[in-house]
């Protein structure tokens, strides 16, 4: 089986709407091209009791855990003492993070807000920024990143390489215009129990008028087990009299 990971998007600006989260995507996206499993995503306030709890929830349940969020200067940034605390180890000066730091910013910049960037759970290991210095961290097998979208891809891609992998998800993909769900509900069902480990999505849209109906999604690691299920659904498309495309539906 393929590693498992969880994703902590922590930021009471997430909970409150302020802000619309762009990172699971993009995570979700990349773990799947790399053979790891993203089984849950949780959204948590900065509250120093809840990160604490779901870190270590987290960290015993999954090979991974990813977090964006709260490891800037100000005082919600609060992930990086609650990860230290979730291993139950102090929360120290990095000297060579706070030498990176201290080389990056004008000296009456870097002030005590920004050398706090510099604290990290005792023996975690340094996530390269390429974006804004500051760096992420890994510790056993949390990997604390921030919730900026350009500074966290960043901070992702370093890390994604070192992890174990697993074999990538293939996918294929039919759509039919006038097609809707409840027409293919019964049959979609069947090739479902056929190819159980074959995941099968049912997607409804509408681009525009002329342009509406279910995209039928087929995904999983074996690769003739997702051609197979994609053959089936495409011969049901056929059966119930619509003209299956292959892919996904594209505005003109």
């Amino acid at each position: 089986m393929n590693p498992t990971a969880c994703l902590l998007v922590i930021g009471n600006e997430i909970l409150s709407g302020r802000t619309q989260d762009v990172n699971v995507q993009y995570i979700a996206r990349r773990l799947s091209e790399t053979g790891i499993t993203l089984s849950e995503v949780r959204i948590i306030p900065d509250i120093r009791a809840v990160i604490v709890r779901n870190v270590t929830e987290a960290r015993a349940a999954y090979d991974n855990v990813f977090t964006t969020g709260g490891i800037g200067p100000t005082h919600d940034d609060i992930t990086s003492a609650c990860v230290a605390e979730s291993f139950g180890v102090p929360w120290v000066h990095h000297p060579e993070t706070f030498r990176l730091l201290e080389a990056h910013f004008p000296p009456n910049e870097f002030n005590p807000a920004r050398q706090r960037m510099a604290t990290m759970p005792q023996g975690a290991v340094p996530i390269r920024n390429s974006v804004s210095v500051a760096p992420g961290f890994t510790m056993g097998n949390v990997h604390v990143m921030a919730g900026v979208p350009r500074i966290m891809r960043a901070m992702f891609e370093e890390v994604l390489p070192t992890l174990p992998h697993g074999t990538p998800v293939t996918s294929r993909a039919w759509h039919a215009n006038g097609l809707y769900e409840g027409t293919l509900a019964a049959g979609l069902e069947t090739i479902q129990q056929r190819h159980p480990d074959v995941d099968i999505g049912s997607y409804p849209y509408r681009l525009d008028e002329s342009c509406r109906g279910v995209c039928l999604l087929c995904k999983g690691t074996d690769v003739e087990g997702v051609k197979a299920a994609s053959d089936a659904v495409r011969d049901l498309i056929e059966r119930l009299g619509f003209t299956p495309q292959a892919g996904e539906p594209v505005k003109g």
